[in-house]
């Protein structure tokens, strides 16, 4: 099984995909979790362009995690085709849509979607799970928790995030699994929610 987590920054994302990780791991699953952009060369390149400490085009950036997505997918010693042949689980902390949502406030998300065809014929989610809470709400997390606030972290993108979410929903929903789940309530709640969500569509079957 294949688990992608997505929403804005500060959603929660992270914290509940580690979580899920150790309900599935209690229920007597092999479990990898892992993120995106990742920590291989090409993530690490996008990573110093998010903490500002490199320039880039957003087209450039976006063809950049065209390329680490690839990698993550098709790495022959850590990749996610390789972990899943081995029996695990897979639950990764970003996947396409995340490209969608963030590059297609800044180009025409057509493009990004066609841009990252490759990785959705090779593997799609067997269900993304998106942790919906306000972009006001996702500011004050984040500025609570980071010394420095990186590239695509403000208000007002952050909305425009959000909106792409569901634009790229909507135009994907007879292809895509997709799970929205209210980021609002206590840590615990969302958990409970998730793993119910999953159990119900795929372990009990």
């Amino acid at each position: 099984m294949f688990i992608a987590f997505e929403g804005i920054d500060g959603s929660g994302k992270s914290t509940q995909m580690q979580l899920l990780a150790e309900k599935l791991t209690v229920a007597g699953h092999q479990v990898h979790t892992t993120f995106e952009p990742t920590d291989g060369y090409i993530g690490s390149i996008i990573r110093k362009i998010l903490k500002g400490q490199m320039k880039a085009d957003e087209r450039t950036i976006a063809g950049l995690f065209v390329a680490d997505r690839l990698d993550h997918l098709l790495n022959e010693e850590n990749g996610i085709l390789k972990k899943l042949d081995e029996g695990f689980v897979v639950i990764t902390d970003r996947y396409y849509f995340s490209s969608y949502a963030y590059h297609g406030s800044h180009m025409d998300i057509d493009w990004v979607i066609s841009a990252n065809a490759m990785s959705a014929r090779i593997l799609r989610p067997d269900i993304n799970i998106f942790i919906d809470i306000s972009p006001e709400i996702a500011i004050q997390r984040l500025n609570a928790n980071r010394d420095k606030i990186e590239l695509y972290e403000s208000l007002e993108n952050l909305k425009n995030v959000r909106d792409k979410y569901f634009e790229s929903f909507e135009k994907l929903m007879d292809e895509e699994q997709i799970i929205i789940i209210d980021g609002n309530p206590s840590t615990g709640k969302i958990a409970e929610e998730i793993w119910e969500k999953v159990n119900q569509r795929y372990l009990s079957k």
